[in-house]
């Protein structure tokens, strides 16, 4: 009879171990639906944090702009990126939205960039219900990520005012962008190479059609004065997107006299952990603090 007692009584205080550690770490909802492509649904993983702050976070996990066309393929929302990225952002108070977006090789650019655009005014035409201000969205991402992270921070897309959809008169502009390892500066890839966003090669005349597409879509091209605070987190040994890539979107920026940093991290190759780093820096804690500084409204 005692030893069933204590049986129950270590049952009880392990449910209210875990259930505690469920309430610290929030909650998470599991496919949301905030668009349809031809009667597929676009999904996202929504991060309710245990106390928030009342601002969101669109996340957009690297991919490298494709996906596996296998039915049992991981969706790109759970690649393990937001293990990394996501739940800290939530701990710190923010709702954040995990999405999946089309990619490659069945879909090419722009296909990414209007999921990840949707996904934003579908965030802020429900702001209410999700408890943020809609007039201060953040979006954070890594590799292919963090390119479609820029572009949502660079570019002006501020909806269709006739649209018969609601979603789509929002604007899709955020506030404040932390971008990890982003190609920022397509150009820079090397000519020759079938690029995955695109399927063709960059061609190395500039007066070329694929040269301008390659242009058209690097986030340093669309900078403008009024474009939100970014900090860019890159590895200094990264051979997959260059560090010139960072170097190269800090000084359009500052040139533009928009808030920006770089983040270097010593001898780090490319990747959600920067494997090989040197010492590195506290990464995790400095996007969160850009989002501290930034993201709250000011007078």
């Amino acid at each position: 009879m005692t030893q069933r007692i204590l049986v129950v009584a270590l049952a009880v205080v392990l449910i209210g171990s875990l259930a505690d550690r469920a309430g610290a770490e929030g909650r998470v909802e599991r496919n949301v639906v905030f668009g349809m492509y031809s009667g597929l649904a676009l999904l996202m993983d929504v991060y309710h944090p245990e106390n928030p702050n009342g601002y969101g976070i669109v996340f957009i996990s690297g991919s490298g702009w494709t996906r596996e066309l296998g039915l049992d393929a991981t969706p790109l929302k759970e690649s393990g990126q937001e293990d990394i990225y996501a739940v800290p952002l939530a701990a710190a108070g923010y709702t954040v939205f995990g999405i999946n977006h089309r990619a490659s090789p069945r879909f090419r650019h722009p296909a990414h960039l209007e999921d990840a655009q949707r996904a934003v005014r579908f965030v802020r035409h429900h702001a209410s219900e999700f408890g943020i201000d809609p007039d201060r969205i953040g979006a954070m991402g890594g590799s292919s990520g963090g390119h479609l992270a820029s572009l949502l921070g660079v570019l002006d897309d501020k909806g269709a005012a006739d649209d018969a959809s609601p979603v789509n008169r929002e604007s899709a502009k955020v506030q404040v962008v932390v971008a990890r390892a982003a190609p920022t500066d397509l150009t820079l890839a090397a000519p020759g190479r079938v690029h995955p966003l695109f399927g063709f090669r960059r061609s190395a005349r500039k007066d070329s059609v694929e040269h301008r597409r390659f242009v058209a879509a690097s986030p340093m091209t669309h900078v403008t004065a009024d474009d939100p605070p970014v900090l860019l987190i890159h590895g200094d040994a990264d051979d997959v997107v260059s560090y010139e890539n960072a170097e190269v979107m800090q000084a359009a920026l500052e040139e533009a006299g928009v808030p920006v940093e770089l983040l270097r991290v010593p001898g780090a190759g490319h990747g959600p952990t920067f494997p090989g780093a040197v010492n590195p820096p506290d990464y995790i804690g400095a996007m969160i603090a850009w989002f501290d500084r930034y993201l709250p409204a000011r007078q």
